[in-house]
């Protein structure tokens, strides 16, 4: 429905006329604003939000490490984001689904995925949930509803309209979350899905990252008006815009956001103000397009150090529980990457067992002509060749087990 107003001269509006603030509780010495209020949230919930954004940190500088030693093909990193993507996580129910795009590990970590399942698909072993055909960092899980991430840019955006849809029919009391960064709200699949959840009132929170940067391309070259918020008003959809680095006020926004989904039916876009800390991936060097005094200014508006600093002064939180949780992860991050290295890749016969039932006679001569393809040169396919091999898996076993019982 349009509604309109008779005007008798000509009078042009250029969208100046709306200002979104943005929503704030924490400084970044862990106290409140004059006049906010603290959401309603238990120790236990607080520290379980703490510990995931502190285990997110960690894995993402260790396994960036092991990226740059040949370890790994490819990583991204959530590091200066972790506040934007638990918070919103912790917000909602667990049964909810999180569609991401890349850079929402910290979901998973909250959600209690494993060190062992993330590094089971960053080295695509025979564990990996996707059986080694998704690129590092591709992760999903069916249990934690957490739907398998995909390399195409916004494309989650309008399926999560959709699934959001199927939940309104199930009538179950759910919603869908979809992250995204503001390059991917430059997509056409970003206007599609708003339009298309306005229009049939669907249970979707649209949550952007506005991080700064299209992987090197500043908000300011992306787009001319006031960031992402105000396109919601084209949709007539309700949006707030938050402090991304304030895990506070994301976990009250988000809240608020998933009761007006529920309850409504209503789509809510949220733009959470934060800042990528580290490189757009690990193919990237951001010190082509940013300066280190910006990169500095940010590093002081740290999410994980605002919200120890509210922890310790309720005494949630102290210095030698800090020591015990850093040596901890960090130990357990070399384990379970050591575990996950040694592990075979996934069976061979899985690229055409999971095709169809039952092999086609084509698909098994394809199969076949690779396997003896690999035989002939297993030095060129190191891990197709031990696939093949069940004398080879045998050895191996053998070896670590030997070497284990020796350290």
């Amino acid at each position: 429905m349009t509604t309109t107003q008779d005007i008798y001269a000509p009078r042009f509006l250029s969208g100046d006329e709306f200002s979104i603030p943005t929503f704030r509780l924490l400084r970044q010495d862990g106290t409140l604003h004059e006049g906010a209020e603290a959401p309603a949230l238990e120790r236990d919930q607080a520290l379980r939000i703490y510990r995931a954004m502190v285990a997110t940190r960690v894995m993402d500088e260790r396994m960036m490490a092991a990226q740059r030693q040949g370890r790994l093909s490819f990583y991204m990193q959530c590091t200066g984001e972790e506040a934007a993507v638990i918070g919103a996580a912790a917000a909602l129910d667990d049964a909810d689904m999180i569609m991401a795009q890349y850079r929402e590990q910290g979901a998973l970590v909250y959600r209690g995925f494993s060190y062992d399942e993330f590094m089971n698909q960053l080295f695509g072993n025979e564990l990996d949930y996707g059986k080694g055909r998704q690129m590092p960092i591709h992760y999903g899980s069916r249990k934690l509803h957490y739907m398998t991430i995909s390399s195409p840019l916004a494309t989650q955006i309008p399926q999560a309209t959709g699934y959001a849809y199927g939940q309104k029919l199930a009538g179950d009391g759910h919603c869908t979350i979809v992250f995204f960064g503001e390059g991917a709200a430059s997509e056409g699949d970003f206007h599609a899905a708003l339009n298309m959840a306005a229009v049939h009132e669907v249970p979707v929170i649209f949550f952007c990252r506005n991080n700064g940067y299209a992987i090197s391309t500043p908000s300011i070259e992306q787009f001319a008006a006031d960031g992402v918020a105000p396109r919601a008003f084209g949709y007539r959809m309700h949006v707030i815009r938050v402090d991304g680095n304030d895990v506070l006020a994301v976990l009250a926004a988000t809240r608020e956001a998933r009761r007006i989904a529920v309850e409504q039916n209503k789509p809510v876009l949220i733009e959470a103000m934060t800042y990528r800390l580290a490189a757009h991936s690990s193919s990237d060097d951001p010190s082509g397009y940013r300066s280190k005094k910006e990169e500095e200014a940010w590093r002081d508006k740290d999410p994980i150090q605002r919200l120890k600093h509210w922890l310790v002064a309720r005494d949630w939180w102290d210095d030698d529980e800090e020591k015990a949780l850093q040596e901890t992860l960090r130990r357990e991050v070399l384990e379970t990457m050591k575990r996950a290295e040694k592990r075979p890749p996934p069976p061979l016969d899985s690229l055409v067992t999971d095709v169809y039932a039952d092999v086609t006679p084509a698909l098994q001569r394809q199969l076949d002509r690779l396997k003896t393809h690999i035989r002939l040169y297993p030095e060129a396919y190191p891990r197709g060749a031990r696939s093949l091999d069940p004398d080879v898996k045998a050895r191996e076993a053998d070896s670590d087990a030997d070497r284990q019982g020796g350290e």
